[in-house]
Order: structure tokens, then sequence, then C-alpha cells
């Protein structure tokens, strides 16, 4: 980039950029890039679910949190949090009183970070610490650290959360804001712990007909178009539009070790993936 200086003798920052449309889709196309650049490459961010791990209590939640604690010295971790079932009495509320798509957004935000106090505070003992979104650039000073850092996933759109396709609840959940963490740092990959197998072709406690999907492509797995799913469907697409972090996995985290298996690459519950383009 190169100062230049108009005829009236004001100096400006010449780019590509320059009094240019940033709506013009010609530009827009021209920024893409083959490579991104990756701050954490090799970062883990595991998601721990609100109402199928945090929810379940100790039974549950302090198996899993044995298995980060033994996994830490290996394997550098982001621990995300999500809201589980009081945010779904907040939003029932919410919904009831009429409040708009935005304010339940902000709700679900501050349960997940209710959830990030208590699994931070567990963790205590061995490193961990509770951090906020505004806190995610020194996370390479905690991991070097040997800390175990932990966030609460509800992204930070709160008020400013667009309305949903079709109702009121947020279309960006924790699920979202996990991956969106693991794209900007560019993390290996983004585990998201839940109390399920992983993908099915229905909700197998509603059709025992349903069967396990192992691995799937992502525009794949959104064209067939399920009527319910375990993730998020916003995180879907924005998987599919991802440049860092190309591969979600979802797994059951009330089966011993499954964390433990999944961290050290093994093939574990569901594997949603980009596909690498030509």
């Amino acid at each position: 980039m190169d100062l230049k200086r108009d005829e009236s003798g004001r100096l400006h920052i010449e780019s590509p950029l320059m009094a240019e449309s940033l709506m013009d889709t010609q530009l827009l196309a021209s920024t893409e890039t083959r490579e991104i650049f990756r701050p954490l490459p090799d970062l883990n961010v595991i998601k721990l679910g609100g109402q199928s791990v945090i929810d379940r209590g100790g039974k549950v939640l302090l198996p899993l949190l044995e298995e980060i604690v033994a996994a830490r010295p290996n394997h550098p971790l982001l621990v995300m949090t999500g809201g589980g079932t009081r945010s779904r009495h907040a939003y029932a509320i919410a919904l009831d009183l009429g409040m708009p798509t935005g304010v339940l957004a902000k709700l679900g935000s501050s349960i997940s970070e209710q959830n990030a106090l208590m699994v931070s505070v567990l963790l205590a003992p061995h490193g961990g610490v509770k951090i906020g979104h505004d806190d995610l650039v020194k996370l390479p000073a905690y991991l070097s650290l040997g800390a175990i850092p932990v966030m609460h996933a509800m992204p930070p759109y709160g008020l400013w959360e667009e309305p949903a396709k079709v109702g009121r609840i947020p279309p960006h959940r924790t699920d979202v804001g996990a991956f969106l963490t693991a794209e900007v740092v560019g993390a290996r990959r983004c585990i998201l712990v839940k109390d399920e197998q992983g993908l099915m072709t229905a909700d197998p406690k509603k059709d025992p007909s349903a069967k396990f999907i192992p691995e799937i492509e992502v525009d794949e797995l959104r064209s067939m178009d399920l009527q319910d799913l375990p993730v998020e469907r916003a995180m879907l697409s924005s998987l599919s539009r991802a440049r860092s972090t190309r591969e979600v996995l979802i797994i059951n985290g009330r089966e011993p070790g499954n964390l433990t298996r999944a961290l050290q690459g093994e093939h574990v519950g569901t594997r949603i993936y980009k596909k690498n383009k030509q």
C-alpha cells in the first residue's frame, strides 16, 4: 500500500479497496485466498453441552473434566460451555412475554456464562481459568502457562442477533459459537460433547428405525434437510463456508474415554466435514 496525495494536497492510503464498493460481487471474489493465517492450528475446541452434559451434574460432568485434565499436557484445549435447560426455561418465559429474538440471545448468553463459571471453578485446581470473549486474543498466553481456559459458547451477537428464519429462537447459539471460535483461531477441530452417539437420520427417541451416520460432508447433510438434528443448522452453514476449521466431531460424552479417543484422532461419534476444493 502506498501513500498518495490528491490535487487538494490531502494524503490518502492507496489500496485495492480504495473508493470501491464493498457490495461489488467481483471485488468480493477478488478477496479470496488459498491460505488463511491460523493463529492456533493445534488447538482443540471442546464444547460441553449444557443440557446433555452440564445439567446432568457430577455423574456425567466430573468424569469428562478428568479426561480434560489428563489430556491437557498433550493437547492444547479450549473448553466452551452450552446453556442447557435453564436457557430453555428463560426462552420459554421470554417467548410468552413477546420478547424479540435479540433479547432471547442475550438471555442465553448469560446462562452459558454461568456454566462456564462453574466448570472453570471445578477445573481451578488444575489451571482452569474462566475467560470472556474479549480474552480470546490472550489464549496463546494462557495455553503457554499450561492453563485450561473455559469460555461460554454463546456467540456475542446479543441484542443484534439476526431474526430467525422460523420462529424467535436465536439461530446462532452455542454450537455456532464454539465453531466460530474454532474458525477464527484456526483450530484443528471442534468437538461437540453431547449425550448421543452422533448424527442419526431421525431422532432415535421418536423413531427406532433411525440410522447412525458416522461421517458426512456438510453440504450433503444440509441437502438432506432432516427434520431434527443434534446440532444447530446455522453451525452447518458456517462450516460450509469455513476457511480454517474443516471438521466438527459429535461425540457421546456419557461413554467414558470417548473424548480422549477423539483428541487422539480416533473416529468416534460422527464427523461432519467440509470437502477441500480441487
